[in-house]
């Protein structure tokens, strides 16, 4: 069987509590319908399964949470790179799995784990320079290095040297769930989440109620401040929240802008990212609100003067099964304000 794809909370009113199925892990049961040998096409690349991994690292949080939502973890033998805590829902899964490192772990410490399937959201893991090891090295000792779809287009990769071509759609995301689901033999489970994740996002689009505000979503760094550009995940928010992104004219997925430039942009709302991690200036959500308060450029800003903010996890800018919580708390805001 083939399959081929191109590469790429809190309640909200009008809207029922987010349902714990779409990242509860359910009993970890066989469904039995997928036939092996099954042939994945991936970024470029295909692998071929006999039978469903059994030890599997996941080197982002983003896929992590894909495999714990699908009843995975008794698959998963380590896991690495995570902006912030788990959902809660799936803390009791996740414990049960080895966290090799809060970054990018290095390729010592993933084949310590003796892997027979390796998966990551960001390409940037798969570089020869400064990532874990190329795919192809993985598949030096026939370990399938699979990508997630919203990571790539066709053989590029975005996050690993390549430049996207067109805006990244929602429908990537649902792609992740649906062939890790048939890798591991879970096609039902698969298809629950991803029925679940897009009754949520309809209902978030049903209770928004935007007046086409201009919006900058900030993901880290005071000094070269990172913005979503017109081709990433941040765009892809705004187009399903009527909301203006000011940086949409940008062919990129993030571009490092200086705050001359956001301040003359001067956006409605600021989209802040509360990371857990501490990687660059101004990751936490406290120290972005300090910044913009104190310098005397982004002080400036309307959105900063009249404290217009929303608050969103670094999973939750990235393009994640946790699209509906951002969709859901954008509409709480805009109800609000």
């Amino acid at each position: 069987m083939l399959l081929s794809a191109c590469g790429e909370s809190e309640p909200v009113p009008a809207i029922d509590a987010p349902s714990s199925s779409a990242a509860s892990a359910p009993a970890a049961t066989p469904e039995g319908t997928t036939h092996y040998p099954l042939t994945v096409d991936n970024c470029g690349k295909e692998f071929t399964f006999d039978k469903a991994p059994e030890r599997v690292v996941s080197l982002d949080q983003g896929m992590t949470e894909i495999m714990l939502s699908l009843g995975l973890q008794d698959r998963m033998v380590g896991t690495a790179s995570w902006t912030d805590p788990v959902l809660p829902q799936l803390e009791q899964a996740n414990a049960q799995v080895e966290r090799l490192s809060d970054n990018a772990p290095t390729y010592e410490a993933v084949m310590d784990k003796d892997p027979d399937f390796v998966v990551a959201s960001f390409g940037r893991h798969y570089k020869q320079e400064g990532g874990v090891a190329t795919r192809e090295r993985f598949g030096e000792t026939d370990i399938p290095a699979v990508l997630s779809y919203t990571d790539c287009e066709g053989p590029l990769m975005i996050n690993g040297g390549g430049t996207r071509t067109r805006s990244l759609t929602a429908d990537k995301i649902y792609k992740d769930v649906e062939v890790i689901a048939q890798i591991f033999d879970v096609q039902e489970r698969g298809q629950r989440l991803i029925d679940d994740l897009k009754k949520r996002v309809d209902r978030a689009h049903s209770a928004i109620h935007s007046h086409g505000e201009s919006v900058g979503y900030w993901f880290a760094d005071t000094k070269t401040p990172y913005f979503a550009g017109g081709y990433g995940f941040g765009n892809v928010l705004s187009e399903n929240s009527g909301m203006k992104n000011i940086f949409a004219d940008e062919k990129d997925d993030w571009i490092a802008s200086t705050w001359e430039n956001v301040l003359d942009k001067n956006p409605d709302i600021l989209v802040l990212g509360d990371l857990e991690r501490n990687r660059f200036p101004g990751d936490k959500l406290a120290d972005k609100k300090e910044f913009l308060s104190t310098d005397p450029v982004a002080s400036q800003m309307n959105a900063v003067k009249e404290h217009k903010y929303i608050a969103l996890h670094g999973a939750e800018l990235n393009p994640s099964i946790r699209f509906a919580d951002a969709l859901e708390k954008i509409a709480t805001y805009l109800d609000q304000h």
